[in-house]
């Protein structure tokens, strides 16, 4: 994809992509926003939090707010095949289900079997292949087997249909100093900056937040390319093996920085939100490890959202967290 997708990008077509996700099929629900000071989470920083609860959203992940938008886009129907580590996954192979299309995801051999076995259960086919391999059998499905990729991050349609999460925040606190996101191939961080941003919000400072040892878009952000690395973190959500193409540039544009935490910080937060009644996975708890853990400057006395982006994790999972 070149910059002139980014330069399409504009508030209108925003817009009209959170009208098509808002109507959708799928019923994509606009999640609750509430004041950190309403939840029985410690707070060690003196400013006014918000935390929106994507764990909360349909299929468990703000992804089915992309999804919505790509199938609404191609309801031709069709076999389509994806690559994702879960949560996209899940969502695409609930749209495929709903919109009787077939469909197949590459996972990642890293990605919990768990995740594998409900993709299939929506009658999905899962292909699990080492990560540094994830696009090589995707090319492979489009070239012999005739299938239509659905990228799940580096894509207009689904960062357009990502973006009506940011449109929800403004409706609850309308000009944010700053918004923290988590990252992987960028697809959440590139919309909600692109609708918070175009909506007038030129102040508003928005950061993205990596794992360590998956940190693709804050290695762009150095060498301003797209990169790609060796992936590996406990937050697979977040580890895809490069950088999406559409939204580097739209961070770029739009993002003020991308922040790194450890894996031990993930943790300590997933093990935090649970004891606050909140299940969020390691993926969706990253946005929440900055701030907790100050990786995020200059937020004394300012209105800060957090965006806890999906809460899929099994009881397997669970256990191997600190108390």
């Amino acid at each position: 994809m070149d910059c002139s997708s980014v330069n399409s990008i504009t508030l209108e077509m925003l817009r009209r992509a959170r009208e098509t996700v808002s109507s959708s099929p799928l019923a994509v629900i606009n999640t609750p926003m509430i004041p950190w000071c309403q939840t029985t989470l410690p707070l060690n920083v003196t400013c006014n939090i918000h935390i929106k609860l994507e764990n909360m959203q349909r299929t468990g992940s703000f992804k089915i707010r992309g999804v919505a938008n790509q199938f609404a886009k191609r309801s031709g129907g069709g076999h389509f095949v994806t690559m994702s580590a879960g949560n996209y996954g899940k969502s695409f192979a609930y749209a495929t289900k709903l919109y009787g299309t077939k469909g197949k995801v590459v996972m990642p051999e890293t990605a919990p079997l768990s995740r594998s076995v409900l993709i299939k259960s929506f009658g999905v086919e899962v292909e699990r292949v080492p990560t540094s391999n994830l696009m090589n059998v995707v090319n492979r499905c489009v070239r012999e087997e005739n299938m239509t990729l659905l990228h799940s991050y580096d894509d207009l349609d689904l960062i357009a249909g990502h973006a009506s999460l940011g449109f929800e925040i403004l409706e609850v606190m309308p000009n944010p100093d700053v918004v923290v996101v988590c990252c992987g191939g960028g697809g959440l961080l590139a919309g909600v900056a692109a609708a918070i941003k175009l909506s007038g919000c030129e102040n508003t400072r928005i950061y993205g937040v990596e794992p360590e040892g998956a940190c693709t878009m804050f290695k762009s952000f150095i060498e301003k390319k797209p990169v790609g690395m060796e992936t590996k973190s406990i937050a697979s959500g977040l580890a895809p093996p490069f950088a999406g193409t559409l939204p580097f540039e739209l961070c770029q544009k739009f993002v003020e920085d991308i922040v790194l935490v450890s894996d031990e910080e993930i943790k300590a937060a997933v093990s935090t939100l649970y004891k606050a009644g909140l299940v969020v996975e390691p993926s969706g708890s990253a946005a929440f490890a900055a701030v907790s853990n100050h990786k995020i400057p200059d937020i004394t006395g300012k209105n800060i959202v957090v965006i806890l982006s999906g809460g899929n994790i099994g009881k397997d999972e669970l256990t191997s967290f600190p108390e």
